[in-house]
């Protein structure tokens, strides 16, 4: 899509004029200028999705000839990369872009923006967020805390991590130092393990000074650039603790609710432009990275299926005693899980089994 096609759809359909009624001058004429600042959850390095942002920004711009600026900013310029829903709530910054469940200490049902173990894949959860009440849930939380959220981004599945040792049975996880957060943390702590809550630009001296024993990160992609598999050479998957993580821009909802409404209907836009662009630039992106990881010594190792077994019925049960405490967890994790089940018949009977079949034929040709 070029920039100009791109810009024409954007403003058609915020502001529902028939092409050619209003000439374009006339109608940037008629916009008022705003001007925002987006704090950033992720450093620069991480340019696949500190590029969905700035391609946020971008669109944004595009679709109203300037007149709706987003300035961003990487992770600790303004916010802190796990305070930006805090930055939101005050008024720092008008918006942020960040994975919502790192704030599920405010409410637990905020996990489930961006994704939970065992929980709905990448487009399950595109469904779900937009046709299976997944934004009123998620949002409604967020208005207690002075804050509205639209999708903007999404990694697809993520890798398991990188381990200095194999795993082979659930002795081996005890004692464990491994860098993860959130309820995959919970999961495994249940487990023996030793969860690490570690800033991203500590992982690598982390990992190579023993401090860690395995660290997640993302995937082949962001992986490959931070040269974990130098270290530990085991390269688990999947990323079971989210089935693909979607990733949110945070409005502070004061802020919302003055924009124009044709502003609003462009950020939805552009946010929905900047989620595709995301998850088909890692898709992009991964399959090539993870050809050369291997080259390079990684060694992928697919999670035993007891561990996973063991894994799965944990965080059910984490669940169960969450939502006993909190009715707006119990409401998003009737709604998520419900959604869930629902549509794995459908997707064992279709992708799951085109995607199989093309796997297995790959090797027979």
């Amino acid at each position: 899509m070029t920039k100009m096609t791109r810009r024409r759809m954007l403003t058609a359909a915020a502001g529902g004029v028939a092409a050619g009624t209003i000439a374009a001058p006339a109608l940037a004429q008629s916009m008022p200028r705003v001007k925002w600042r987006l704090a950033s959850s992720f450093l620069r390095t991480l340019d696949v999705h500190y590029g969905a942002a700035e391609a946020l920004a971008r669109y944004v711009a595009e679709a109203t000839d300037n007149r709706f600026e987003i300035q961003t900013f990487p992770a600790e310029q303004i916010a802190p990369m796990r305070m930006v829903l805090d930055a939101v709530q005050n008024g720092t910054v008008e918006c942020g872009q960040s994975p919502v469940n790192f704030y599920r200490a405010k409410d637990p049902a905020l996990a489930f923006a961006a994704g939970v173990p065992f929980g709905l894949n990448t487009r399950m959860h595109y469904a779900w967020w937009h046709f299976g009440g997944g934004a009123e849930i998620v949002n409604g939380a967020l208005a207690k805390l002075n804050a509205f959220a639209l999708p903007m981004g999404n990694s697809g599945t993520q890798m398991g991590g990188f381990f200095r040792r194999e795993l082979v049975t659930m002795d081996d996880l005890k004692g464990l130092k491994f860098r993860l957060a959130g309820f995959g943390a919970d999961v495994l702590a249940r487990h023996g393990v030793l969860p690490q809550l570690i800033p991203t630009a500590e992982v690598y001296s982390s990992l190579a000074s023993g401090k860690v024993d395995g660290t997640e990160f993302v995937g082949p992609y962001d992986d490959e650039k931070l040269g974990f598999h130098k270290i530990a050479k085991y390269y688990y998957y999947p990323g079971w603790w989210e089935g693909g993580v979607m990733y949110h821009l945070m409005v502070n909802l004061d802020h919302w609710n003055r924009l124009p409404k044709s502003y609003q209907a462009i950020l939805k836009d552009a946010g929905e432009a900047s989620n595709s662009w995301m998850l088909g630039r890692y898709d992009a992106l991964n399959a090539p990275a993870l050809r050369r990881l291997v080259a390079d010594g990684a060694v992928p190792k697919a999670f035993p299926r007891p561990m996973m077994e063991a894994f799965y019925r944990t965080a059910h049960d984490i669940y169960r005693e969450t939502a006993a405490k909190s009715p707006s967890f119990k409401q998003a994790l009737d709604s998520y899980m419900g959604f869930r089940d629902e549509q794995l018949p459908w997707w064992q009977i279709s992708e799951l089994s085109y995607n199989e079949f093309l796997v297995h034929m790959r090797t027979q040709r």
